[in-house]
């Protein structure tokens, strides 16, 4: 088992990037993997994905680094549950991220999910020897030594959490803090508007809550923009937007300027007439 980048780079303070992987296709995970992120996120919450075709996506991602690419896979799960995150441990992520974390016990618990009980540590992760993560039973060590190499990523995204973010920062074994600023502007009233001045307010209170308590802190950007906007209040794991974003955008922006050049040819050829 070799050591999990994420939580080195989570741990060492450097600035990290990646993006979200919502169109469930290993095809766009393996490709986005030789792009030069730092991680790939596969999302159970808001994409068409289950643990049969996110285990396909860590395929295609473990692939990618073993031909040159760096990215690390992430697993997004559908809600901070115990079951969720044995299921997505067993096929192979050491990274999870926890959606829609509100309150200190609700941090604690997404941390005992993760975690083998080991010496009195109060994990509560389902032992079993012959999944995907153990190499189907082959490495003899897996299970004594995967509570190493596990990372807790807990979000903020809603008023309670918010309110809660001294507690949530400051729980043990969570590994990073990050912040969802779609659904935190829509808790707080102002749907569609990230950049609200109380959201703003609200996101840069726990950058401080979180920095206090040592822990990172991770955000979802739209863009380049945004991304070094938060970078400057101190987040270090930087989510650029989604491969659906990047198909749309690089294809709406090749269009426009085809189209465009052939308008600008079509005009230098009409007659000026006389």
């Amino acid at each position: 088992m070799h050591d999990n980048p994420v939580k080195e780079a989570l741990r060492s303070g450097g600035t990290t990037t990646g993006t979200w992987l919502t169109l469930g296709s290993p095809a766009v995970a393996e490709a986005l993997a030789h792009c030069g992120f730092d991680w790939l996120v596969v999302d159970l919450e808001h994409a068409p994905n289950d643990p049969a075709s996110a285990v396909e996506q860590l395929r295609a991602i473990d692939a990618a680094r073993a031909n040159g690419g760096r990215a690390e896979a992430i697993v997004r799960l559908a809600e901070n549950d115990p079951v969720l995150a044995k299921r997505a441990m067993d096929i192979g992520a050491r990274t999870l991220i926890f959606p829609n974390v509100n309150s200190a016990d609700e941090a604690r618990a997404a941390v005992r999910a993760m975690r083998y009980p080991q010496n009195g540590n109060g994990g509560v992760r389902g032992v079993a020897g012959l999944v995907r993560a153990g190499r189907y039973g082959l490495d003899p060590v897996y299970v004594k030594n995967a509570n190493e190499q596990v990372c807790a990523i807990v979000q903020i995204e809603s008023r309670s959490g918010v309110d809660n973010a001294a507690g949530i920062c400051a729980t043990e074994g969570v590994d990073c803090v990050f912040l969802g600023p779609s659904d935190l502007a829509a808790s707080l009233g102002h749907l569609g508007d990230t950049w609200h001045p109380e959201v703003v307010e609200a996101m840069q209170s726990v950058v401080v809550q979180a920095r206090q308590a040592g822990k990172a802190v991770g955000v979802f950007a739209d863009d380049a923009d945004d991304a070094k906007q938060f970078v400057d209040w101190g987040a270090t794991f930087i989510g650029l937007h989604s491969d659906v974003r990047w198909l749309c955008q690089g294809s709406n922006q090749e269009i426009g300027r085809f189209v465009s050049s052939l308008e600008t040819e079509q005009a230098v050829e009409v007659p000026s007439g006389s």
